[in-house]
């Protein structure tokens, strides 16, 4: 029908045609941003699945870096002990030659002397061995000194806690025992191996001390090998689910190029249409002349 007032085939190229320069100015977003969803309604249900993803894949760097600081902590305790054995294996060559028949008085005091020295750099390392300017080792005031929950996970159920605080403690008593230097000021030289029958008890007693170092130690490097496997993992769950999060929020740059010159196409036709379109109404006026 043709009519002067409702021209339906201009209506209805209008129509598409603003559904098709929407369709061309999403594409155009997506290839201008590289997402395929930019705002909700994009896809409402993946934007909210992508989230999700990404908040865990952000918990979980964070947790990553977590084991490394935790780890980096370890280490720096470790390390300090692995010096408390030396010192103690040395002090240990001490009493035992002491301990022997051929030493002379002045030999024991120089021994004692040396005894000394080390009891109190044993003090100085279990006490001012620190990380991030906080004591570890210290039995009061160290972090070690207690229980330690370390975050390794994106959620609140995935903790390691971590506990040598019975040793921590025990150990700083024992080696006060051992010492008279393992005080925080100095004080009169020792007496402890000066003479042979105290020289020989020290053996065994350093003995006990090396072993209950070693056991911390041995704590230590455990929790260190199972840091090392809980960032391995989460090393391995960020790039899943990184990769998951692009396969929902990325452009395919080939589909959506595809399909913009897709819709730049219709928008051609379309506008070349509702011009024909609009030219009906003349076939009107030819009528009535």
């Amino acid at each position: 029908m043709l009519s002067l007032h409702t021209n339906a085939s201009a209506l209805n190229i209008q129509k598409n045609l603003a559904n098709t320069q929407s369709n061309l100015s999403t594409s155009m977003t997506r290839l201008g941003t590289g997402h395929r969803i930019n705002s909700a309604k994009d896809d409402a249900a993946g934007l909210q699945i992508a989230t999700r993803l990404q908040a865990q894949t952000n918990g979980m760097k964070v947790a990553m870096q977590n084991t490394q600081n935790a780890t980096s902590m370890l280490q720096t305790a470790e390390g300090a002990f692995s010096e408390v054995t030396n010192i103690l294996l040395r002090m240990k060559d001490l009493a035992t030659q002491s301990a022997d028949g051929s030493s002379t008085a002045a030999d024991r005091d120089a021994l004692q002397a040396e005894f000394d020295a080390l009891g109190s750099e044993l003090y100085n390392i279990i006490s001012n061995t620190s990380y991030g300017n906080e004591k570890l080792l210290d039995s009061t005031t160290g972090k070690l000194a207690s229980s330690v929950t370390f975050q390794i996970g994106a959620t609140s159920a995935e903790t390691l806690d971590f506990d040598v605080s019975a040793a921590i403690t025990g150990l700083s008593t024992d080696l006060g025992n051992l010492s008279s230097q393992f005080a925080a000021a100095p004080i009169a030289p020792g007496t402890e191996i000066t003479t042979a029958t105290g020289a020989n008890a020290k053996i065994d007693e350093i003995a006990a001390q090396l072993d209950a170092v070693g056991a911390v130690r041995s704590s230590l490097g455990a929790v260190q090998n199972r840091l090392e496997h809980t960032s391995n993992n989460l090393a391995n769950m960020v790039g899943n689910t990184t990769d998951a999060t692009g396969r929902i929020m990325d452009v395919d740059y080939a589909s959506e190029s595809s399909n913009m010159a897709s819709q730049q196409i219709l928008m051609q036709a379309s506008t070349a249409m509702l011009k024909q379109a609009s030219s009906m109404n003349q076939m009107v006026l030819s009528l009535i002349q």
